[in-house]
């Protein structure tokens, strides 16, 4: 009788005790799922964004197809001058597509991290500090085009405990436009004789290149103005999408 009593009794101090264990296996479970929702979340964020740059550099390098073209015509025309103008976009475009392709390393390298603490917060109930997470969002939060979104991902992961608060380099658009300067000056030989096949092979200020099939001096006057417009209106289209 004791013995058989003893098994179907269990005091009340046990019986709280018990209930306190499972409220708090109970809490540490949805907020295990809460972290997992919202790990989720950032990894869709992330990936609306990747497409949103590869939209980007389909723009970019077509709007660099119309340059190629233009430069093609220029060279034809003797108008040495446009030719550089617009190789020296093509340089700049090309240098923003490098950018692009950069970040969408960086997105690959949060996503990764992101399975990686989803596989963390399975074994240890919460999500650990990540310092390849952090120097990803770094480099994500100076890109123009996914800024915002980049910034309020950074914010929630600092909530969270992922990252640490960044700084940011205020610094990287003047550094950037002095390597552009001068790069420049050693690409646009490169970019010149790659699309006119050799027609032009030295294409900054002092050229002494002779260019084939110049049309008459008359012919490209009257077309001058039109040109011209249509040189800034590429520009300004392939700022547009840098920017």
């Amino acid at each position: 009788m004791r013995k058989g009593g003893s098994l179907g009794f269990v005091s009340p101090q046990r019986l709280q005790r018990c209930r306190g264990r499972t409220r708090s296996g109970t809490r540490m479970s949805l907020a295990s799922q809460g972290r997992r929702r919202e790990v989720n979340e950032w990894s869709l964020k992330m990936r609306k964004e990747m497409r949103v740059i590869d939209r980007q550099i389909r723009d970019i390098q077509r709007e660099e197809e119309k340059v190629k073209r233009s430069v093609k015509d220029a060279a034809k025309k003797g108008q040495k001058d446009v030719c550089v103008v617009l190789a020296k976009e093509m340089i700049r475009s090309r240098k923003a597509v490098s950018k692009l392709y950069a970040s969408k390393a960086h997105m690959n390298s949060v996503l990764m991290g992101m399975k990686n603490q989803l596989a963390v917060l399975r074994v240890a109930g919460s999500l650990q500090k990540s310092t390849e997470v952090m120097k990803a969002m770094q480099n994500l939060v100076k890109i123009p085009e996914i800024q915002a979104t980049m910034r309020e991902l950074s914010k929630e992961m600092m909530k969270a405990g992922i990252i640490e608060e960044m700084l940011e380099d205020t610094f990287e658009n003047m550094e950037d436009q002095e390597e552009m300067e001068e790069e420049a000056e050693l690409e646009i030989d490169k970019i010149l004789f790659e699309i006119t096949a050799g027609a032009l092979g030295k294409a900054p200020s002092k050229v002494t290149d002779a260019l084939p099939e110049t049309e008459p001096i008359g012919a490209v006057g009257m077309a001058d103005e039109e040109e011209e417009e249509d040189i800034e209106a590429m520009q300004s289209r392939l700022a547009t999408l840098r920017s």
